[in-house]
């Protein structure tokens, strides 16, 4: 078996120290440079635009829009600066989720779910969920980017090929150490990345050598592609790397790559500030009321945008100060209180997540790489892990959550069963299966969605199963990549100035996910039990092995399923305005003029991959439209 022999502490301690690098020792983040404001008293009455959010995307665009000097920019930014080791670290990827960086928010119960509420996490600091995430560098496939397109028609910029030069314009591609990648067989091809980009995808200096026998067990099923890298816009098992400052070996996130180091007069931040509402005059946006909160203090200010207003808050927020602002349905609005300026369906509707669900099988004799958790136990081995990265930033320190995985597509994961799941989606009605009372332009839009939906089904290269890879040769987390349900986001409508909006994901709400990710488990049984992983004795823990029935799996699935791999998206959605959307190709929210929305929100539906690359691509897209506009 390939690597077998790597058993032995020392061995495997060869091995790295031979890909030890010695760079990186004692950087430090650089001193802040640009203009920052410590309140709102130091805002200037207007700027020619005004970005609500200072996250991946809202940072990523004041970086583009100041850069020739031109136009000024002030960010309004509910959280604070942050400066962290969890933050800034690489190992274990998600040191700096939770409710420490996060707006403290959780969904009403889901009724599918034994009534389970979710924890809604949003970063709430400037860099956004860029700053808190599991840091994987991953984009969807050609049809995911398609997708958004065809909604308006075949000649939209919003495809693989208009996208493509965005994803690659995000991205600085570092590598990895060519040690590293012939011990396991990283592939990879530069000509889909970019290398101007200050937020980089790097990749650790280590990978659990068991990951080979991992990957190469999927060339035992039927179907399986492997693209040459993680960019080529295929379904497939394949390596990816991760938001990583290769140098430094520290996250690379919005704020390391359009906030530390600027220096310009023309760019304003302004932190700890809420943005309350959205100021319209004449059917324009022309600037935003915000709350400034200072010990026991607050201030309303007022700043005038004399060119655009740009909403980049999140799927959460965005929808929630349009509302506020006037602009959503009519009904939710009036039962607010709150006067309709422009009657919006759509806006905080066709809200989705990746849902995803926990299956525990193990290998027991796997002795093609040592179980990564018996050897951090091992003092011996954590002492050498200590060492080395201290010595160098190398060794397992440098990894994050995992560079290897399966994105793959129904044909592969359940050939027997994907046209009947995808024939049952289209016999749906599709009205049944929104909120009562949703908006006919709503209806039609996820008609239009479940419609593409089915044909994806039918398509290997619409990834709807995802599996990362541990090493420990054991699953995991397994998530569902284009889930068929939709949730909203909606103001409190007994205090919507004062209070965080209403998240509902309506899980399991769209019968067929079930259906979904039925197979989805049987799939990572499949890959376990029936290709040579079966040689290293495989035993199923959660759920147990009687489990089969599809009742009894849909039960499991009700007690144990996540609606939110923290990817929120779609509440203010690129669709035409007919089908429930809520902004246009060019971003702009209907009925208003200079306003703009630029976040996950306008995903009309969600990649098959972790949204952070999608995100910072729309904002570089974004920020040519604007540009072309001014």
């Amino acid at each position: 078996m390939y690597l077998a022999s790597i058993t032995q502490f020392g061995v495997l301690a060869t091995l790295l120290l031979a890909i030890a690098k010695p760079f990186g020792r004692g950087i430090r983040h650089p001193e802040l440079q640009l203009r920052f404001l410590n309140g709102s008293s130091q805002v200037k009455p207007s700027y020619d635009y005004v970005i609500v959010g200072a996250g991946t995307a809202g940072l990523t665009l004041a970086d583009r829009l100041t850069t020739e000097g031109n136009s000024t920019v002030l960010i309004i930014e509910n959280g604070k600066i942050v400066d962290s080791p969890r933050i800034d670290q690489v190992y274990t990827g998600g040191a700096a989720m939770g409710p420490t960086w996060s707006y403290r928010i959780n969904s009403i119960p889901q009724a599918n779910l034994r009534n389970r509420s979710t924890a809604v996490l949003a970063g709430n600091l400037v860099g956004g969920s860029s700053a808190i995430n599991a840091m994987m560098t991953v984009r969807g496939t050609t049809e995911d980017y398609d997708r958004w397109g065809n909604f308006f028609g075949s000649n939209s910029s919003w495809s693989w090929s208009g996208m493509l030069p965005y994803l690659k314009k995000a991205l600085n591609f570092a590598p990895p150490d060519p040690v590293v990648a012939q011990s396991v067989n990283i592939t990879y091809d530069t000509s889909f990345w970019g290398n101007s980009s200050s937020v980089y995808a790097g990749w650790p200096y280590f990978q659990w050598p068991g990951l080979a026998t991992q990957m190469e067990a999927f060339k035992d099923i039927p179907g399986v592609e492997f693209p040459p890298d993680s960019g080529a816009g295929r379904a497939g098992v394949y390596w990816f790397p991760t938001f990583m400052d290769p140098k430094r070996v520290q996250r690379s996130y919005a704020r390391t790559g359009h906030f530390d180091g600027i220096n310009r007069t023309n760019h304003d931040v302004v932190t700890e500030s809420h943005v309350i509402n959205i100021l319209l005059e004449d059917g324009a946006a022309t600037g935003v009321v915000f709350r400034h909160n200072i010990g026991n203090a607050t201030t309303l200010t007022t700043v005038k945008a004399n060119r655009e207003v740009i909403l980049s808050a999140g799927a959460i927020h965005s929808p929630q100060i349009l509302q506020r602002s006037g602009i959503g349905p009519s009904k939710l609005l009036e039962s607010a209180g709150i006067n309709t300026t422009v009657d919006l369906p759509g806006v905080g509707q066709n809200f989705q997540d990746h849902p995803m669900m926990f299956m525990s099988i193990t290998l027991a004799n796997f002795t093609a790489s040592p179980n990564p958790m018996d050897m951090f136990r091992n003092q011996n081995f954590s002492d050498w892990a200590q060492e080395v990265w201290r010595a160098n930033k190398t060794g397992p320190y440098s990894m994050g959550i995992g560079n290897a995985a399966a994105w793959l597509g129904m044909p592969v994961i359940a050939p027997d069963r994907f046209e009947d799941i995808a024939a049952k989606l289209e016999s749906q009605d599709h009205a049944a299966q929104l909120p009562p009372g949703t908006d006919p332009t709503v209806i039609a839009g996820y008609s239009a969605q479940m419609k593409d939906m089915a044909a994806s089904i039918r398509s290997s290269n619409t990834a709807f199963y995802n599996h990362v890879l541990t090493g420990a040769g054991s699953s995991g987390t397994l998530v569902d990549l284009h889930p068929l349900s939709r949730g909203t986001v909606n103001i409190n409508t007994t205090d919507p100035f004062n209070t965080e909006p209403i998240v509902d994901y309506r899980a399991l709400t769209n019968p067929v996910d079930l259906d979904i990710m039925i197979e989805m488990l049987r799939f990572t049984k499949r890959y376990f039990f029936e290709t040579r992983l079966r040689e290293f004795g495989p035993r199923q823990v959660q759920p147990p092995s009687y489990v089969e029935e599809p009742e009894d799996l849909a039960g499991f699935l009700a007690e144990n399923l996540s609606p939110s791999e923290y990817h929120p998206s779609g509440t203010c959605a690129m669709m035409p305005r007919e089908l429930g959307g809520v902004v246009d190709q060019r971003l702009r929210v209907y009925g208003v003029n200079r306003l703009r929305v630029v976040d996950a929100s306008i995903m009309p539906t969600l990649p098959g991959a972790n949204t952070c690359q999608t995100v910072y691509a729309i904002a570089e897209k974004a920020a040519d439209l604007i540009i072309a506009d001014a």
